[in-house]
């Protein structure tokens, strides 16, 4: 078996594009005590712990960035290391890993930690009717062996040099065996918090765990209160009243305001991040790929990045893999703004004009209403008539999301580009919010994840990336940076994970009160 180490799986190209936030010490000693007050957009009253169902940023940095622990993360740095696995090794192919588990972790009812709350944890995606957004990840495991009360086996359909990578993945927590129904009941995991107080979609308080394997290198806080506030100009008034001690989404028409208080600093990271435009191509007209075509080149993606991201962003082209991953293809022909081609795609498709609805709401992402009004006034130009559905925001992602034919939506990224074409683009996995299904597109899918030359991956994932922006089906007009708000007494190592949004989700774990 090869030995990887914690520390020898890297994130290339992520960890590139990871800066310092603003204001920040280069150096800073960490101190305990003190209650955070976070306030988060992303809440909903149908959450839950069951991490196979978070969806947005509340569930995510209260799961696995507090609560629940997962086998390993990745770093500020970019780096991958172990969480409650310590270390890994694989067979030449990248077909077999070994796991070695962290030894004296127990779950917040006492439960001690071992292989077997790996083993049904993991089971727990692929169980019949489990509704999980990583199945993908778990399915491709064809076995999973119990080598001791701290290692574990597991062997795959196809070699996986990324699968490390994937056990970071949010929505694989790791639950204790036997006792899942009631941990989900609870909030009972292994992380460095622990639940006091549970209210879905309006607020939780958490207190830090003494004693946890974490001590001295994460968990600074005593208590941390996390408070939905979904409206994003309650959430900034809240930072800047000091009612918050940070907040995620800073709504950029509030920005200058923000920037003139003393009291708050903002940070920003480039990442992955992208807004996006999924319509369902098993539904007419979606189902053309001619009209797929004409609503890509009928947005102005400039003007959004303009007027929507005030700048904090860059033009994307209908593609989800992002500046900040290894094999980004940049080189690929822009979508453009075109209005006359967008006719000439719809005559192509048998049609003079277009007229459908695109359902909206900011939960998708901030500005996501205004976006779409930007989308409807530019594709008048081209004979397409586009309704703008205004949704609620409660309960967007159960109601609207993966059921409206289209409509607006908003996708963090992931740190290799197999992770992100399998959560979301591997036909049949359940967040497949386009429904598309391109056989060469599938074919090189599966192919390019057990390539280990990297040349090779490169073409593989170039191609996909080209056959994406010219036939899938979601119109991905823009790159976000994650931009988000602290008060100033509020400090950290200096370097800002860009995974996820607020430290790539860790920021309970990894910030402190200066």
């Amino acid at each position: 078996m090869k030995n990887i180490s914690r520390r020898g799986l890297l994130k290339t190209g992520a960890a590139a594009g990871v800066l310092a936030a603003t204001g920040m010490p280069a150096v800073a000693m960490p101190k305990k005590g003190g209650t955070l007050r976070l306030g988060l957009a992303g809440a909903n009253s149908s959450d839950s712990w069951d991490s196979r169902t978070h969806s947005d940023s509340y569930m995510i940095m209260c799961g696995h960035g507090a609560v629940f622990d997962t086998m390993t993360q990745v770093a500020a740095n970019g780096e991958l290391v172990g969480e409650l696995a310590e270390s890994w090794e694989a067979t030449s192919d990248a077909k077999t890993w070994t796991f070695n588990l962290r030894k004296g972790v127990t779950f917040h009812n006492g439960k001690a930690f071992g292989a077997d709350d790996v083993i049904e944890s993991l089971n727990m995606h692929v169980a019949e009717g489990a509704k999980s957004a990583a199945k993908p990840i778990v399915s491709a495991i064809t076995e999973m062996k119990k080598m001791g009360e701290h290692q574990v086996q597991m062997t795959l359909k196809a070699g996986n040099a990324d699968f490390p990578f994937l056990l970071s993945d949010y929505h694989i927590c790791i639950f204790p065996a036997g006792q899942v129904e009631e941990a989900i009941a609870q909030g009972i995991g292994t992380g460095m918090y622990k639940v006091e107080s549970f209210d879905p979609g309006v607020r939780t308080l958490l207190s830090r765990v003494e004693g946890h394997y974490k001590d001295g290198k994460e968990g600074w806080f005593d208590q941390i209160e996390v408070i939905a506030i979904n409206d994003s100009s309650a959430r900034m008034n809240a930072l800047m009243t000091g009612q918050v001690d940070a907040v995620n989404r800073v709504d950029f028409k509030t920005e200058p305001l923000m920037k003139a208080n003393p009291m708050i600093n903002i940070f920003e990271v480039t990442g992955n991040q992208h807004f996006t435009f999924p319509m369902l191509t098993n539904v007419a007209p979606y189902d053309n790929v001619k009209v797929r075509q004409a609503l890509k080149h009928a947005v102005n993606r400039q003007e959004m990045v303009d007027k929507i991201l005030l700048g904090h962003g860059a033009v994307a082209n209908d593609i989800p893999i992002g500046p900040a991953n290894q094999y980004f293809a940049s080189d690929l022909p822009l979508n453009e703004y075109d209005p006359e081609k967008a006719k000439f795609l719809l005559k192509e498709a048998g049609m003079d004009g277009l007229s459908v609805d695109l359902s909206a709401s900011d939960a998708a992402f901030p500005g996501a209403v205004d976006a779409a009004q930007l989308y409807q006034a530019s594709a008048k130009a081209a004979g397409i008539n586009l309704n703008v559905v205004q949704e609620p925001a409660d309960g967007y992602w159960s109601n609207v999301w993966l059921k409206k034919p289209w409509c607006a939506c908003y996708w963090s990224g992931r740190a290799t580009e197999d992770w992100m074409f399998s959560t979301a683009y591997e036909m049949g996995v359940p967040w497949n919010d386009s429904h598309w299904d391109n056989a060469r597109f599938q074919e090189l899918l599966l192919t390019a994840r057990a390539e280990l030359d990297t040349e090779k991956r490169r073409g593989q994932y170039h191609e996909m990336q080209a056959i994406m922006s010219t036939e899938g089906g979601t119109v991905i007009p823009m790159y976000a940076n994650y931009v988000d708000a602290h008060s100033t007494k509020l400090t950290n190592s200096g370097t800002i994970g860009n995974v996820f949004q607020m430290d790539s989700s860790r920021l309970m774990e990894r910030w402190w009160f200066s």
